[in-house]
Formats: C-alpha cells, structure tokens, sequence
C-alpha cells in the first residue's frame, strides 16, 4: 500500500478511521485562516484517542520555531509540516522531523531545495491566498522531476478516483489528501476514505519518509 497522509482532521473518529483503514500519517492543521484549524489542546483530545503507535503531523505556516516546537510538544506530534515560505535555517530548528511544502515556483530552485535537511517535500498546488486544502491539481510533471530525486509527497486535487492515476504517474514517496475525502471541510467522508484505500490496494511503494508508518 502506498503511504497516504490524510489531513485537515478535526475529528477523532475521522482520525480512528484513517488510520485503521491504513493512513501512514495523521494531519493537523493550525493555521487559523483554514477551515480545517485545530488547536494544540484539541489536537491532543484526538491524539489521546488513537493508539499510541499513530504519526500525527501538525502543519504550521510561517509561525516562529520555538511556537511550533511548543505546538509540537503539547499536541503529541511525531513530525511537523511547515507549509509557508520557512527558510533552511527556520527548518533547522524544529525538534521533530520535518516536511517542508514547495511551491511550484521554488520547485525549479535546486539551491533552495539543497539547502533543506527534512524527511520530505510536498509539493502543492499554488494558490493566490490560500496556503493548501484548495483542491487544486499540482503540476504532475514537475513532481516527477522532484520524485525522482528527493522523498516528495505529493498533494493538491488528490482523489479516490485520480489517486491511482497520481500514483503511476509522479511516483511520489507518499501522497496528501484532504479536501479529496470529505464530505464538508474538515468532516471525512467514511466512503470517500475507504474507496481511496481500495483504489491503492496492491500498488508498492518504492520510497519511503522518515517518521511515516511503512
């Protein structure tokens, strides 16, 4: 089964359910402008529903190092998703394993990208005001390019019905859905999660990111 992120959870049974449905990560997102935001102290209510062994990701957008370390901390995170414009040095400074999110302009950027020590990439779809969650396709063939020579996740108008397709085509170390499995922002679809699942059965994963359950 090909590692799936699923994010923008605010529910625990949402969680439960991706993850027994074999979810790799669990994503959180603390950026108050979404319609997915969870605090640190809701964050931890699900956690301490889910069994121990699940990875939680909070994903952060330009907050200060010492904020989202404390994020981390209080919310029981296994990595941290910095989905702004954080610098390498930024990025140096979180206490936990890091997925950065690249822009489709920074992508083309191979001494930008060089200087990142992190788990991963993601690549998302650009959007004028909106950080991610917008259903909107990322350029395929520029995650290739990227997938072939880091670990990439790849996310932006990811579906039950393209995941496969997605798959094939980039060969991404894992993929990010969202907006793709829910029924309203920030409410999980059990259908649309469980045909994701069965769409990826029996496809193998070629690369790996760190912190992720394999």
């Amino acid at each position: 089964m090909p590692p799936v992120k699923v994010c923008g959870l605010t529910r625990s049974e949402d969680a439960l359910l991706a993850w027994e449905l074999g979810a790799s990560a669990l994503g959180f997102i603390f950026h108050p402008k979404s319609p997915r935001a969870v605090t640190a102290a809701q964050v931890a209510t699900i956690r301490a529903t889910l069994p121990p062994e699940a990875v939680t990701v909070g994903v952060f957008v330009d907050w200060e190092p010492e904020r989202v370390n404390d994020a981390v901390e209080e919310a029981g995170l296994s990595l941290a998703q910095l989905h702004g414009h954080e610098s390498p040095e930024h990025t140096a400074r979180i206490q936990v394993p890091v997925i950065k999110v690249i822009w489709e302009q920074e992508a083309r950027d191979e001494e930008l990208l060089a200087g990142y020590d992190v788990a991963a990439f993601l690549l998302d779809a650009s959007h004028p005001t909106l950080p991610g969650g917008t259903g909107l396709r990322s350029d395929w063939a520029l995650a290739r390019k990227l997938a072939a020579r880091y670990p990439l996740i790849l996310a932006g108008g990811i579906t039950p019905d393209n995941a496969r397709e997605a798959w094939d085509t980039v060969h991404p170390a894992a993929l990010d859905l969202a907006s793709g499995v829910e029924a309203s922002p920030g409410v999980k679809d059990p259908a649309k999660l469980r045909a994701l699942f069965q769409a990826l059965t029996g496809l193998r994963a070629e690369n790996a990111v760190r912190g992720f359950r394999p």
